[in-house]
C-alpha cells in the first residue's frame, strides 16, 4: 500500500485532536469518555476462525463501507501489517487501537477520522470495533455520535443480529447491545488514601468493571482508571449509559471528598508530595514511564487543587500521552532501549517544566468539579 497522507502516522500525529488540543474541554477528574460497539457482517466467519483470504475480504468490504460515511471523510487508513511495531504502539498509547489489534497480522486494519474522535478497527475480535472518544464526561454526546455513525454504516453493511440475542459477537459476553461505554478517570486522592480497592468492589457489585490505563490487564499508571459497563445483554443502550453515568458521578464525589479529607488531615504532607513531584520533573535525569506518569498525576492534582494555574492542565494531559515509550521513540526518530528512553523522557520533561510556574500553596481548593 502506498504511504500517502491517509496512511501516514506523521500526518495523524500532527492533525488536531480533541484529546490533545489545548482548546478542547479539559476536566479535573474525568479525562475522557469512550463508547465502543462490536459488529459482525452476515455470512462471514468471525476473525478468529476466518482464513487469511476471508479476513482480507472483510477488510476490503469494511473499508469500502466506511469510506462512504461523511463522518469518516478523508480518514486515516492503516493496514496493521503495514505498520511497524513502534507505529502500532503509538496508536495503542492514543487509545486508537487495542493491544489485541496491534498484535494482529494479515487482514487487520483501522480507520481513524481526521479529528481522531472515531476509530474503526477491522478484524480484531469482531469484524468491526467502532469507537468514539470525547474529552471529559460526555456520555450523551458520545452516544449520539456513535449511534449516528453506526446507523449510517448499517445502510452499507448487513450486521449479524438476532431478535432474541441482539447483535451477534465472537465473545458471548458482548451479545445484546454489544456496547462498552467507559470513562477514563484520574483518581489520585482515592489511591493516596488507599480507598481504590473499596471503590472497585462497590463498582463491581453494580455491574461495572474497573481497569487500568490501557484496559484489561494493564496497570493504573498515574492513578488513571477505566470504568465501564460489564453487561450488554437484556438492557437498552440508554439504560446502560444512565446507570454508568450515575456510577461515574458517585466516583467523582468520592474523589472530591477524598481530596478534602487529605487536605484536612495533613495539607502540608500532600503539598510536599506535589512539590517534590514538581522538583523531580524539573531536575531528574532518568525517569521510567511509570514514575513519570505518577509525577504528572501529582501535578495534575496540584492544578485541580489550585496550586498551579488551570491553563496548565492541557500541558499535563498532553504529556501523559507523549511521555509514553512509543511517542518518545517516535520523537527521537528511532527505537531505543529502556535506559535510553528513561534518559530521553527526563530530558523532555525537564525542558517542558523549566518555565512551569511554581506552586502557590495559599490558593489550594479541594472542591474541584468533575
Amino acid at each position: 500500500m502506498p504511504r500517502e497522507d491517509s496512511t501516514s502516522l506523521a500526518a495523524l500525529l500532527s492533525a488536531p485532536s480533541e484529546l490533545t488540543d489545548p482548546g478542547s474541554s479539559k476536566t479535573a477528574i474525568v479525562l475522557m469518555t469512550r463508547i465502543r460497539l462490536a459488529r459482525n457482517v452476515v455470512g462471514h466467519s468471525f476473525p478468529g476462525w476466518a482464513k487469511p483470504a476471508q479476513r482480507e475480504q472483510i477488510l476490503t468490504t469494511c473499508r469500502d463501507a466506511v469510506a462512504r460515511l461523511p463522518q469518516m471523510k478523508r480518514c486515516f487508513n492503516f493496514a496493521v501489517s503495514d505498520l511497524g511495531e513502534l507505529e502500532r504502539q503509538i496508536l495503542v498509547e492514543r487509545h486508537l487501537i487495542s493491544r489485541e489489534l496491534s498484535g494482529s497480522k494479515g487482514g487487520a486494519g483501522v480507520l481513524i477520522s481526521r479529528d481522531q474522535a472515531f476509530s474503526l478497527m477491522v478484524n480484531e475480535e469482531d469484524h468491526l470495533r467502532i469507537q468514539v472518544l470525547r474529552a471529559g464526561l460526555n456520555l450523551k454526546r458520545a452516544w449520539t455520535a456513535i449511534n449516528d455513525l453506526d446507523s449510517a454504516l448499517e445502510e452499507h453493511l448487513d450486521f449479524a443480529f438476532s431478535p432474541t440475542l441482539g447483535y451477534l459477537t465472537a465473545c458471548p459476553t458482548n451479545l445484546g447491545t454489544a456496547m462498552r461505554a467507559s470513562a477514563m478517570m484520574h483518581l489520585p486522592a482515592l489511591v493516596i488514601s488507599n480507598q481504590m480497592e473499596k471503590v472497585v468492589r462497590a463498582v463491581n457489585q453494580l455491574g461495572m468493571v474497573v481497569r487500568g490505563l490501557f484496559g484489561e490487564g494493564s496497570d493504573a499508571s498515574g492513578s488513571i482508571f477505566q470504568i465501564s459497563n460489564q453487561t450488554t445483554l437484556g438492557e437498552a443502550e440508554e439504560v446502560i449509559l444512565k446507570r454508568l453515568g450515575s456510577v461515574l458521578q458517585s466516583i467523582v464525589e468520592h474523589e472530591v471528598n477524598a481530596r478534602a479529607r487529605l487536605l484536612e488531615a495533613d495539607a502540608g504532607k500532600l503539598h510536599d508530595k506535589i512539590g517534590r513531584a514538581y522538583g523531580i520533573l524539573q531536575n531528574s535525569y532518568l525517569l521510567t514511564s511509570g514514575e513519570a506518569m505518577n509525577l504528572l498525576s501529582l501535578l495534575r492534582l496540584g492544578i485541580d487543587l489550585g496550586l498551579f494555574p488551570d491553563d496548565q492542565r492541557s500541558l499535563i494531559d498532553r504529556l501523559l500521552i507523549e511521555a509514553q515509550p512509543g511517542h518518545l521513540q517516535h520523537a527521537q526518530r528511532g527505537e531505543c532501549d529502556a535506559a535510553q528512553r528513561d534518559a530521553l523522557r527526563a530530558v523532555r520533561l525537564r525542558a517542558e517544566f523549566a518555565s512551569f510556574p511554581r506552586p502557590e500553596i495559599r490558593s489550594a481548593n479541594p472542591g474541584a468539579a468533575a
